[in-house]
């Protein structure tokens, strides 16, 4: 395997992220009122300062990278997953007691934040491994410092290939979805136990949907 490839890669584009992020804050907004109101609210604010700024920075590539924008980026991840697992911390306490009346907006908030889950930790995997997207774009994709290795790292030919975000949507999905990884292999302890939070909480949620469901239908 190639440890390190210093072929000049173009620069990955804004937008794909930013409509990931703005699909977390419109999934939260759109859950019933009795999830965690006040906080969803203040999230959606904070975010929304969040990114702004760095929309500014790098409209359409991502191409700049400061301190304050590293920071902005890690921060915004962060706050994603974080809000995401205290609502999921308050769907298992409906699925749980919620009356039967509530059990098909209860189950329609489950499928909502399965896929904020899904893309806030697809987020986080693409600001982390390897510095970030701007990082990874400027220097050479050492695997030997990655948190994910990628078939295309072992395969010639792909010296200029890098991972863009929806290789890692994809690999959070894969994670939600089979508890496993399907494409990338995680090499780090924290891209590991990240992996293993996420997996964790989709079989969680996984079990307690499906038996609300048996419930709701005997």
């Amino acid at each position: 395997m190639t440890t390190a490839e210093t072929t000049r890669v173009p620069y990955e584009h804004r937008w794909p992220a930013i409509v990931g992020v703005l699909a977390v804050l419109v999934l939260w907004l759109l859950l019933p009122s009795f999830f965690l109101e006040p906080l969803r609210w203040v999230a959606v604010g904070v975010c929304a300062l969040l990114v702004i700024p760095l929309i500014v920075l790098n409209p359409h590539h991502l191409v700049r990278q400061t301190t304050w924008s590293r920071w902005f980026s890690l921060i915004l991840g962060v706050l994603l997953l974080l809000v995401t697992q205290a609502l999921l911390v308050q769907l298992v306490y409906e699925l749980l007691t919620a009356p039967d009346a509530e059990g098909i907006s209860i189950l329609l908030a489950a499928l909502q934040l399965w896929v904020t889950n899904a893309i806030a930790f697809g987020l986080l995997y693409w600001e982390l491994d390897l510095g970030g997207p701007v990082a990874r774009a400027r220097g050479s994709r050492d695997v030997t410092k990655a948190d994910f290795v990628f078939p295309q790292d072992s395969t010639p030919g792909f010296g200029a290939w890098r991972p863009r975000y929806f290789d890692y949507l994809y690999i959070s999905l894969t994670a939600g979805m089979a508890f496993s990884p399907a494409d990338a292999l995680p090499i780090t302890r924290r891209a590991k136990a990240f992996m293993a939070v996420e997996a964790l909480a989709g079989f969680i949620m996984s079990v307690l949907v499906i038996a609300r469901a048996v419930s709701a239908i005997t």
